[in-house]
């Protein structure tokens, strides 16, 4: 791996893993999903100026099939996904939040394996396992202070089974458009879904334009949203999986960043979890590197 490979990925890991973080410190200005239906609507249309301003012509429009597509897209990986992620993060830490991330691949196999029919093997199955035994280390202690509640953790839960629904859906579809298109959809998609359940129930809810909001906004949206994401199309480019092999660091940067940043604490049962859930995605072929085709 080239030294400017190297240094791509770790930065795109430590800010992947810094969006728990900062939906935090969000959240002290305003209720999850306002801030959730913000940062989307001003990304999404941001990424629309690009496309369809800066560079008119070279990217075309979405068909009435495709839209249909992108809708359940933007439903699942933008307004389920991200919003029940922010709804959870009122009661669970980043640093949990983080450890959910890497599992989602396991779902997506079982419900590729259900709805696709593909295979899964034994090893898979096993590595399938013991992550899930980590992931039950690194959580059930937290319950009992006040980090996670069994409700952030089932909000965390369906928060993974949509994305993993939204990535099966996108694989089936075999959409045949660019990355950035896709995603640029799929957010000011869901940020509009999004603005009918904030009005319904966070309507009349303080709103304090504060350094937290602020800076929430404008990490979220040009950090994460649009430069992140760009980060994720150049390792794709370069090696697709080499680029899921960095999610896999996202627990360890989470935990480092919560405890910096939010003075939530590393405990020995994190740390054992957390090795565990590695563990059980290497034993599941999660680690291993193919030659990119």
């Amino acid at each position: 791996m080239k030294f400017k490979d190297l240094l791509v990925g770790i930065l795109f890991t430590v800010l992947y893993a810094s969006g728990a973080v900062v939906m935090k410190f969000g959240l002290h200005s305003a209720p999850p999903l306002t801030l959730s239906t913000i940062r989307f609507i001003i990304a999404g249309l941001l990424l629309l100026l690009y496309l369809y301003g800066f560079k008119k012509g070279k990217y075309a429009m979405p068909n009435k099939k495709e839209f249909k597509i992108l809708f359940w897209l933007g439903l699942l990986n933008t307004s389920i996904f991200l919003g029940f992620g922010l709804l959870a993060l009122r009661t669970v830490s980043s640093g949990i939040f983080n450890l959910f991330i890497p599992i989602n691949p396991f779902l997506f196999a079982l419900l590729a394996m259900i709805f696709m029919g593909q295979s899964i093997r034994l090893r898979e199955w096993g590595g399938m396992v013991v992550s899930f035994i980590g992931l039950f280390v690194a959580t059930y202690p937290s319950f009992a202070g006040s980090h996670s509640t069994i409700g952030g953790i089932l909000l965390i839960t369906f928060a993974m089974i949509a994305m993993a629904v939204g990535s099966l859906i996108y694989k089936k579809a075999n959409l045949q458009l660019p990355t950035i298109v896709v995603n640029t959809w799929q957010v000011i998609i869901g940020g509009v879904i999004l603005l009918i359940p904030t009005l319904i129930l966070e309507s009349g809810e303080p709103i304090t334009i504060d350094i937290h909001f602020i800076g929430y906004l404008l990490w979220s949206v040009f950090a994460l949203s649009i430069f992140n994401v760009n980060l994720w199309f150049y390792l794709l480019k370069k090696d697709a999986i080499k680029a899921n092999n960095w999610l896999l660091l996202n627990p360890v940067a989470g935990y480092i960043l919560g405890a910096m940043l939010l003075g939530e604490p590393i405990t020995g049962y994190a740390v054992i979890g957390t090795i565990v859930v590695l563990l059980g995605l290497y034993l599941s072929g999660s680690f291993r590197v193919k030659p990119s085709n």
